[in-house]
């Protein structure tokens, strides 16, 4: 059995002094907004989710994206020791966000920072080939298998869109194929809501048709995602039995509805005769500053 927290949209506070230079870009808006809602995105509401967190000694750590806000120099070093302070590379795999690419991700010198975080396993890449940090990337614990993407591009001001690409679908669904044929437990990491109509146009992955159909045709037994700041649980039919698509809320996050509030998830799993078992724990902190928390099995029952 394996247990695995999942927490997303960290937006890492507080924001580090902004250079007028660096804001001559889709930066500035950011940094306006930012600055609007100061306050919604708290350091001390981070620290008490994942102090609650690693309380509950997870096996591994999956987060989803959006580790700072801006993309700015200094945010990537904070962000490094934030997830220093969190676990090792070893027990912590990271994909971008939109928020960590407001310029070109891959070719960010920057990207040094979480490099070993962001990469294959050895277990993972002595079976894909893939060493260093590549999209799709494959990290295996025994018989279960992360599969980190990355949604994470550029785009225009006002778009916080992202894309997966011709290339990185293509071998997504030549992993996802050999796991399966295998019987991994097929766990992929995505920043954006991986299926249409998710969220706006401007928020959407919009290759999200294509990735539905990769999805459906090859199974997956769950797939984890952010972005949208609050808890979302879908189900989508695919070739073998249905796949969960679980929604973490921002762990920063403290204002509007319930669902919205900071929280993270512990989904456990274990393989059983029938397959794979995954039961989920969300552990929400609330207004008072103490926890609520749900439990839930995922349905995996074929409802063909």
């Amino acid at each position: 059995m394996l247990t695995l927290a999942h927490l997303s949209d960290i937006h890492l506070a507080p924001l580090p002094h902004a250079p007028f230079h660096h804001l001559m870009s889709k930066r500035i808006l950011g940094y306006v907004n930012w600055q609007r809602r100061k306050g919604h995105h708290r350091r001390e509401v981070l620290d008490m989710i994942v102090n609650d967190m690693l309380g509950r000694e997870p096996d591994h750590i999956a987060v989803t994206g959006d580790l700072v806000n801006i993309a700015l120099p200094e945010e990537f070093v904070a962000a490094r020791r934030w997830l220093d302070k969190t676990g090792t590379p070893e027990t912590v795999t990271v994909v971008p966000g939109n928020h960590d690419a407001y310029s070109p991700f891959l070719r960010d010198p920057r990207l040094r920072h979480w490099r070993s975080y962001m990469m294959s396993n050895e277990a993972g890449a002595n079976w894909f080939g893939a060493h260093g940090v590549h999209f799709p990337f494959v990290r295996l614990f025994g018989r279960i298998a992360l599969i980190g993407l990355s949604s994470a591009r550029p785009t225009l001001p006002l778009m916080a869109s992202g894309w997966l690409g011709r290339r990185q679908m293509r071998e997504t669904a030549n992993v996802l194929s050999r796991l399966g044929k295998e019987g991994y437990c097929r766990i992929v990491m995505i920043h954006h809501p991986p299926l249409p109509g998710m969220t706006s146009h401007v928020r959407a992955l919009h290759d999200a048709r294509r990735f539905k159909a990769l999805l459906v045709e090859h199974g997956a037994e769950l797939v984890l995602h952010g972005h949208n700041h609050r808890t979302m649980e879908t189900y989508l039919p695919t070739v073998g039995k249905p796949a969960p698509i679980i929604g973490v809320s921002s762990a920063s996050l403290m204002r509007g509805t319930p669902e919205q509030c900071a929280s993270y998830n512990l989904l456990n799993i274990e393989e059983t005769r029938a397959g794979w078992d995954i039961s989920m724990l969300t552990r929400r902190l609330n207004a008072k500053g103490e926890f609520d928390e749900t439990r839930r099995k995922l349905s995996t029952d074929d409802t063909s």
